[in-house]
């Protein structure tokens, strides 16, 4: 687990072993998060918060276990460790894949089942205005619409009791798809906001990412009052 002072910027990892690491290492960074590679299970120990990007989630699967990656990631989602996916980081994150080639495997956490491709091939990617339920406005101070880019792009299927959905397609064909949702520590979207100038994903995920330290450290003085009372 990372030993990170809470006055010290969050350290938030991007997966790279493929797909748009670049992208969100620049919009993370221009928001004052600490932002580093991670391709070691070493390196995923060190991080208050990670996000998989956009890619091919067949590829990234096999690479992640040829990393010696996926049971250190498992185990840190399961720990608390925040999370956001997008677009084949989504399908990452899910606990099922509606078609998933059969030797496919994620990582899981969200209570969601993904549809690959969904939208169709490279030349069906499109952008779109979506209505997006900022879930920690407080924090990350984001208001108003999401531009969203869709590329080769899944969309949610089925979500749980206990997933917030954030977003939906808002017209066309697939009008009323989930695109982007949010379960406790982890946060996934269908499109690719790290391609644009616009960083109130991102920021939202940061949020996330310093509440998490923030209670943390909590947890860790509490039983030092305790012992002082």
């Amino acid at each position: 687990m990372s030993t990170t002072s809470t006055l010290t910027l969050p350290r938030i990892g991007v997966l790279a072993v493929q797909g748009d690491v670049r992208e969100h290492l620049a919009a993370l960074s221009a928001l004052g998060a600490e932002a580093v590679t991670v391709r070691r299970p070493a390196e995923l120990e060190q991080v208050d918060g990670l996000v998989i990007p956009g890619g091919e989630s067949t590829v990234m699967d096999k690479l992640v276990r040829a990393f010696d990656l996926r049971e250190p990631l498992v185990r840190r989602i399961r720990e608390g460790l925040p999370v956001y996916g997008s677009c084949a980081g989504m399908i990452m994150l899910a606990d099922r894949i509606a078609d998933g080639r059969p030797d496919q495997q994620t990582l899981g956490g969200l209570d969601i089942t993904v549809r690959r491709n969904a939208f169709g091939r490279q030349v069906d990617s499109f952008e779109q205005d979506l209505d997006y339920a900022w879930s920690d406005t407080a924090s990350s101070g984001a208001t108003g619409t999401v531009h969203a880019v869709f590329i080769r792009a899944p969309w949610v299927e089925q979500a749980g009791p206990d997933v917030q959905v954030l977003a939906r397609v808002s017209e066309g064909a697939a009008a009323g798809r989930i695109v982007a949702v949010r379960q406790g520590n982890l946060m996934a979207t269908s499109f690719h906001p790290e391609v644009g100038a616009d960083r109130r994903i991102h920021a939202e995920f940061v949020s996330i990412v310093r509440a998490h330290r923030l209670q943390q450290s909590d947890a860790r003085q509490s039983p030092e009052r305790e012992d002082t009372a």
